[in-house]
Parts: C-alpha cells; sequence; structure tokens
C-alpha cells in the first residue's frame, strides 16, 4: 500500500471520559464478537496507577463504540501500552487466528508497561458474552509475574500468519549506545528476530518462544559440533569462522548425583539482576556459553545458567545473560538479565543463542524463558 487517502472523519477514535489523551493508544488487532457483523477490539491505558485494557465494538471500522467495564486490570502496574490480545492452543501445536475461541484454549494478555519499559504477558480464560478476561494464576497476572523477555526487549506484538499456521512476535529492542555513537553508526536501536509464539503445555503457565524456522536459511557452511566434560572454572574454546553472527544450540546434562547430594543452601533467593553475574561461582554455577569475546576475555558476553539450593533443600535454576564485562566503552548497558526459567524431569539444560553483532537473543529451555 503505497497511495493513502486520509479520511474525513478522523479521529475514529478518541479517549473516554476520565481518561488522559496521552494514556489511549495502540489498538489491537480486531476478533469477532458475539454478534454477527460484531468486530472488538482493545487498547490500553490507564486510571491512577492501574493498568486497564479497554474493548471497542464496531462493524465498519470508522464508528467505534466502548464498551462497559474492561477486559482487565491490574493495580500498581501504570500504564499499559503495547497491549496484545490472542488465543492459543492447549492441545495442538500450531497458532489461532485471532478470533478463534472455545474448547482447548487459552488466552494470552500481554502488556508493555510505560513505568519500566517490560513486556509482561499472563495466560487466562476469556469470557466472550462478559466482556472478561481471568489469569489463570492471580500471583502470575499480567503486570506482575511472567515476562515475554527478560533483557533489553520492549514494546512487541504478534500476528497470526494463516499459511503456516503460527503466530508470529515482533518486539523493539532498545539498544543503549549513547546518540552521537548512534549517529556515527547510522542506526538506533533494532528489531528483534520474529519468534512464534506456542503454549507451554508441560507447565501450563508459560509461553515458548522461538526463532522463526525462515532463521535457518541463513546458516552457511557445515556446522560446528563439539562435546566436552566441563569442569569447575574451565573454558573450551570453539573456533567459528565469525564470532559476530552465530547461531548456537546447546545443552547440559547436570551429574544428578552431585546435584542431589549437595544439601547446604546456595545462593538463597538468588536472582540474576541483583548478582555479580557470571564472575561469581558457586557451588552448581554458572555453566554456559561466552559470545562476543575477544583473544584476553578482556570483553566478553556470557550466557549462562546458575543453579540455586534453597533452604527447603529445593533447586531452582537462572538463566541469565551478563553483560558488566561486554564492553569497555563507557555510558552502556552493564547490567545482569535473566530470570528463573522451570526445567522439569527428564530435561537436560538448553540454550540456543541468536548472536548478530551487538545484539545477543537468548532462549531457553526450548523459549520457556527468553
Amino acid at each position: 500500500l503505497l497511495d493513502w487517502v486520509k479520511y474525513k472523519g478522523n479521529p475514529v477514535l478518541v479517549p473516554p471520559p476520565g481518561i488522559g489523551v496521552k494514556d489511549f493508544r495502540d489498538p489491537t488487532t480486531a476478533w469477532t464478537g458475539p454478534q454477527n457483523g460484531q468486530w472488538l477490539l482493545t487498547i490500553g491505558s490507564k486510571i491512577g496507577k492501574t493498568g486497564i485494557a479497554l474493548v471497542y465494538e464496531t462493524s465498519n471500522f470508522t464508528s467505534f463504540k466502548l464498551l462497559d467495564g474492561v477486559l482487565h486490570a491490574v493495580p500498581g502496574t501504570g500504564m499499559w501500552e503495547c497491549v496484545d490480545f490472542y488465543p492459543v492452543s492447549t492441545k495442538k501445536t500450531n497458532g489461532l487466528d485471532t478470533s478463534y475461541n472455545g474448547p482447548g484454549v487459552k488466552h494470552v494478555l500481554k502488556a508493555s508497561l510505560d513505568d519500566n519499559k517490560q513486556d509482561h504477558y499472563a495466560i487466562g480464560t476469556y469470557d466472550l458474552a462478559k466482556n472478561k478476561w481471568t489469569p489463570d494464576n492471580p500471583e502470575l497476572d499480567c503486570g506482575i509475574g511472567l515476562r515475554l523477555d527478560y533483557g533489553k526487549y520492549y514494546a512487541s506484538k504478534t500476528f497470526y500468519d494463516p499459511k503456516k499456521q503460527r503466530r508470529v512476535l515482533w518486539g523493539w529492542i532498545g539498544e543503549t549506545d549513547s546518540e552521537s555513537a548512534d549517529l556515527q553508526k547510522g542506526w538506533a536501536s533494532v528489531q528483534s528476530i520474529p519468534r512464534t509464539v506456542l503454549y507451554d503445555k508441560k507447565t501450563g503457565t508459560h509461553l515458548l518462544q522461538w526463532p522463526v524456522e525462515e532463521i535457518e536459511s541463513l546458516r552457511v557452511g557445515d556446522p560446528t559440533v563439539k562435546e566436552v566434560d566441563l569442569q569447575p572454572g574451565s573454558i573450551e574454546l570453539l573456533r567459528v569462522d565469525s564470532a559476530a553472527e552465530l547461531d548456537i544450540e546447546v545443552s547440559f546434562e547436570v551429574d544428578k548425583v552431585a546435584l542431589q547430594g549437595i544439601i547446604e543452601a546456595d545462593h538463597v533467593g538468588f536472582s540474576c539482576s541483583t548478582s555479580e553475574g557470571a564472575a561469581s561461582r558457586g557451588i552448581l554455577g554458572p555453566f554456559g556459553v561466552i559470545v562476543i569475546a575477544d583473544q584476553t576475555l578482556s570483553e566478553l558476553t556470557p550466557v549462562y545458567f546458575y543453579i540455586s539450593k534453597e533452604a527447603d533443600g529445593r533447586a531452582e535454576t537462572h538463566f541469565c545473560a551478563d553483560q558488566t564485562r561486554s564492553s569497555e566503552a563507557p555510558g552502556v548497558g552493564k547490567q545482569v538479565y535473566g530470570s528463573s526459567v522451570p526445567v522439569l524431569d527428564g530435561e537436560k539444560h538448553s540454550m540456543r543463542l541468536l548472536v548478530d553483532h551487538s545484539i545477543v537473543e537468548s532462549f531457553a529451555q526450548g523459549g520457556r524463558t527468553v
């Protein structure tokens, strides 16, 4: 579509009474309503510090009516930007059209929180007749529970691809270079690699995000395969043609006897973001992959697992990406990102990394945590 004629009846949507003019944006893809010819869409907003999703109905996409109540609201989460709302199948392994509803279906509500620039989601049940969405677990509600991505990732949206029957997710990666550096290199921030989105039937609480299959067409040459027995503190060098563009898949088999034999608590309440990064060694980690490293290891980016033992003896796995030594340049982000990730019985610790010069996208346990 190259040529446009502006509609004379603009604006077709304006904020309702009590909603600020800046607190009303980013409509979703529409889905069919319960009445013939009716379409529904939701828009993010806020009332005070409560994030909300408003729902409008239309039959022609030029005149809209606000439905009573809200689709959902979560106190304390602030303005909801880029709200996304779509169904996922609990039975099948394909994506669903936005209007799909019925048995074997859950609905995902996702919001980009303007206050902290994080993309959160929750899985729940949508009552089309009552215009209400309810989270499966209130403790994992939208904005206070799971995030789509625990790194620098924001303002994402999905669409349904009917040709391949998949739901595809795009996100924005805001780099942390200075404005002068952006001007020098010729761009500011990048788009993420598109990902497919599926319901995680094993956990019932998470989504699975995975790079679209088209990415594999970028691979050249024969794959490099290496199997190693990692010892504490060891680094195994993997020789590749270019360290700046890589698609890495790796799995780790943890010694179960050693894991069960460790009784004492180690880093109780551990979290990636408050830890000292990959340089801090515990009894059960870190173990992972170092990328974008120079010869002297003065600059490097570790992506790793860390297993902490709680006071009750329960093991919890964390998936972290450490930027603290990624660059010697001043003024760029140097955080440790990450989150806990469920590793179920019989599963190895697995990760896939997409390295593209300034960006490292990391997927743990088949995309359960990213």
